[in-house]
């Protein structure tokens, strides 16, 4: 694949391209199930696993061989990767077809400051590949004695761990969906998707979760009277905007179910839920610093949503429309853009919208000055805890918005930062608000 063969070459301006396509998925294996980050990690290409990562490389994926990309930065003597690696949490004692770890191909290969930082990070000198043999088994005399002394001074149980055990304790690695798994462009069936029970319902539509293929999926069923092919050609079209692989904070739609009877959406699942839920019913715990990254994550979303040509219409941002994955980071859900044939002169959510967009019609407003007002409700919700104008039918909100000057008010106690970038992104005169590109300094300088 031509992914693999830039990765290969360390064409980080190629990458650079590939990836700014929207429709790449980063995560897509070759014919062995090399991702592009097993490839960037094998030849050492630093620059480029920065830049997969950042772009939401999956840090975990495995080959057909079982390898993560930390197997294959420690096979090749990568320290600076392997760091990488390890910093953005890949398991250190990640088993592969042959029972081999990351430390079993640090020590085969005599890396020794490889082999160090594992074993410093929690990787166990004591498990046993099929064949018998522990990683320090095949490290020279010095190396192997160093290692155990590192491994007994951080308080591990020297004694072997026999394959079969360690099979049984590992909680394995996501594997990167092989081609024949990989939603495409064309239509999915229904029964394919394995529905488990339905988790939400809403005005646009129910969503069910499931399983597709090796992957846990969510699926939202429209709800459309009188699927025509009009609607059905529509449904096609505007979905192919939706399938945006190529940024960690946004949710892509990977592919539709698009029959007489049903169109539906299908998207990963994420393991926490929505920001909304995750504010106001759930146990999770979202303080000052917790809120500046969903915000700074949120903006980062945003400012690449922006930057698309056109910009993507009818999506309203709101907490709900945040998705948290279980690294706690906020991706913007592309299933929740409404479609052109989804009753087009309703507004639901009217508690999040600009005034403007409450009072013209969508394509007589600025869609990015008002995505920003919106923002500024979010950082509301966030630090208040509390839903807007939660005691309004969403008529009487959205009346009272436009027309009698309703506003959220900022209570005492809420930090001056967050309070003083409120106020400028909830700013009356929407040529006055900022762009998200703007925000993001002041965000990244709250979180230092």
């Amino acid at each position: 694949m031509r992914n693999s063969v830039l990765t290969k070459d360390g064409n980080l301006v190629a990458v650079k391209v590939w990836l700014d396509n929207t429709e790449n998925d980063l995560n897509q294996g070759d014919d062995h199930l090399f991702s592009p980050l097993h490839w960037a990690c094998r030849e050492g290409h630093m620059h480029i696993v920065d830049i997969l990562i950042n772009r939401g490389a999956r840090i975990n994926a495995a080959n057909m061989g079982d390898d993560t990309p930390l197997h294959n930065a420690a096979q090749m003597g990568h320290l600076d990767i392997v760091k990488k690696l390890i910093k953005n949490k890949s398991d250190v004692n990640a088993i592969n077809e042959h029972g081999n770890t990351p430390l079993h191909y640090a020590c085969f290969g005599q890396h020794a400051a490889c082999g160090e930082e594992l074993v410093a990070s929690g990787a166990l000198i004591g498990i046993c590949n099929k064949y018998g043999q522990s990683p320090i088994s095949k490290a020279r005399p010095m190396f192997a004695r160093n290692l155990a002394e590192m491994a007994a001074s951080l308080g591990q149980d020297l004694n072997e761990i026999q394959y079969k055990d360690s099979v049984n304790a590992w909680k394995g690695t996501t594997r990167t969906r092989a081609k024949n798994e990989t939603l495409s462009h064309e239509n999915v069936d229904l029964r394919q998707l394995n529905l488990k029970g339905k988790i939400a319902s809403s005005h646009s539509g129910e969503t069910w979760r499931g399983r597709w293929g090796q992957q846990e999926i969510v699926t939202k069923i429209l709800k459309v009277r009188d699927i025509t092919s009009r609607k059905a050609r529509e449904f096609h079209e505007e979905y192919l905007r939706l399938r945006i692989f190529s940024h960690p904070n946004v949710l892509p739609v990977m592919g539709v179910v698009n029959s007489p009877k049903t169109l539906a959406t299908v998207s990963p699942h994420v393991a926490v839920g929505s920001l909304y839920n995750v504010l106001h019913e759930s146990t999770v715990t979202v303080d000052h610093s917790r809120a500046v990254l969903f915000a700074t994550d949120i903006a980062n979303g945003m400012s690449f949503l922006h930057s698309l040509e056109p910009i993507i219409p009818r999506l309203h941002i709101n907490s709900r429309h945040v998705m948290i994955d279980e690294g706690m980071q906020c991706k913007i859900n592309m299933a929740d853009v409404k479609f052109s044939f989804q009753e087009p002169g309703k507004l639901y959510n009217p508690s999040w919208m600009a005034p403007e967009a409450l009072q013209r019609k969508h394509e007589d407003i600025n869609r990015k000055s008002a995505d920003m007002w919106s923002f500024s409700i979010l950082l509301w919700e966030m630090a208040t805890r509390e839903v807007p104008f939660s005691d309004l039918s969403n008529m009487e909100c959205g009346m009272r918005i436009a027309l009698e000057g309703m506003r959220v008010s900022i209570p005492p106690g809420i930090s001056p930062h967050i309070c003083k970038l409120m106020k400028i992104c909830m700013n009356e005169d929407p040529t006055k608000r900022p762009k998200f590109d703007m925000i993001l300094p002041i965000l990244k300088k709250m979180t230092t």
